[in-house]
């Protein structure tokens, strides 16, 4: 909307209008915690979606740096609980899709390394190593019938890393193939319950069993297609996929994934990141317990977060295999690493030499 521009006076948060999320907004809300989506959209697949996504992450952290009394970037639960000890908005970075990576395991961990804590496997396109939601609808076709080989070894380095996999967005079959593959427990940041509206960005029965068995989150997406597959919605409805998911995957299953300011169309009483009150007293009205509650709005995903963090082992030699050449799209890549690659025209040890040259000359400054 602002190119990015966190400078400008129409984007200022605290006055920023027509938006599902402001400072008052999220304060009426009590809002204390948020995953900032650094997302960038399908097309720019194979092109520019490293450098847009470097950007989205710039603009998190410098929406930090410029309202320090509201938000707080923070990269592991500790920071999350302390955040709340502070009264201020815990901040932390989830990138919306796959390619943002360009199926590349250096561009993950150096992800990483910049805040990211979560990674949706695709968006509403395939990866060259994941599946799309759109496989299940027929208007994309299954390219690695879930997951690659080198998409497993994504999840694998991911759980190294301690980055929480994301299945929003995913198919079935991607779904399945993570759920059974990860050894810390997922999350579907936005989606609802497939049962009660048949949208493929939604999660079937039959997956929310196994969010049970591995003890991963389903945080309920608040678009009305998803909630009512019409385009209107209530709170109510929203209220029901939260019980449907606590019925078949239990109470500490559910989460809130909003997707304010991501969607066009929310229901009749969650118009925007102050409403969430209300909901919340929906669910006490229709018997939740205070903890279950408590679990929906932040406990189950301090509890999967802590799970991820555990797991993560730093002294474990990474993942390095590369995607195969013939797995990657677009003419203008080059291919320097692969057997087909030009030569770079160096000797071998020409590189060390050059590096050992630089540093004799630092020496003598």
């Amino acid at each position: 909307m602002f190119n990015n521009q966190l400078q400008s006076e129409r984007a200022n948060l605290t006055s920023l209008a027509n938006t599902h999320t402001n400072i008052p907004k999220l304060r009426a809300g009590f809002v204390g915690g948020q995953f900032w989506s650094a997302y960038t959209p399908c097309d720019t697949q194979n092109k520019d979606a490293v450098k847009r996504t470097l950007e989205q992450i710039d603009v998190i952290q410098r929406m930090c740096q410029m309202y320090p009394e509201t938000f707080v970037c923070v990269t592991n639960s500790a920071g999350i609980r302390q955040a709340f000890r502070e009264g201020r908005v815990a901040s932390l970075v989830g990138v919306e899709g796959g390619h943002s990576i360009d199926s590349s395991l250096g561009v993950l961990r150096t992800l990483h390394r910049l805040g990211m804590r979560y990674l949706t496997l695709t968006h509403s396109c395939n990866t060259p190593w994941a599946d799309n939601w759109l496989v299940d609808t027929g208007e994309d076709k299954a390219e690695s019938q879930g997951l690659s080989r080198f998409g497993e070894s994504v999840v694998k380095e991911m759980n190294r890393l301690g980055v929480i996999i994301d299945l929003a967005h995913v198919s079935v079959a991607t779904m399945k193939a993570a759920l059974r593959l990860s050894t810390a427990p997922v999350i579907f940041s936005h989606s609802s319950a497939y049962s009660l509206c048949q949208h493929r960005r939604n999660v079937p029965d039959d997956v929310l069993r196994l969010v049970n068995q591995t003890g991963s989150l389903v945080m309920v997406n608040f678009y009305n297609d998803y909630v009512s597959c019409r385009q209107e919605a209530t709170l109510s409805q929203v209220a029901d996929h939260l019980d449907h998911i606590k019925k078949v995957a239990g109470a500490g299953a559910v989460g809130f994934g909003g997707d304010f300011d991501g969607v066009s169309r929310l229901p009749v009483g969650l118009e925007d990141v102050s409403k969430y009150p209300d909901l919340v007293a929906e669910l006490l009205r229709r018997r939740w317990t205070e903890a279950e509650v408590r679990g929906a709005l932040a406990n189950n995903l301090l509890r999967v977060f802590e799970a991820v963090e555990q797991v993560s082992d730093h002294t474990q030699s990474p993942e390095e295999e590369p995607i195969p050449a013939d797995q990657l799209q677009a003419s203008c890549r080059t291919m320097y690493g692969y057997s087909e690659a030009p030569s770079l025209h160096r000797q071998p040890g020409a590189l060390l030499a050059s590096l050992t040259t630089v540093l004799l000359g630092l020496g003598l400054l």
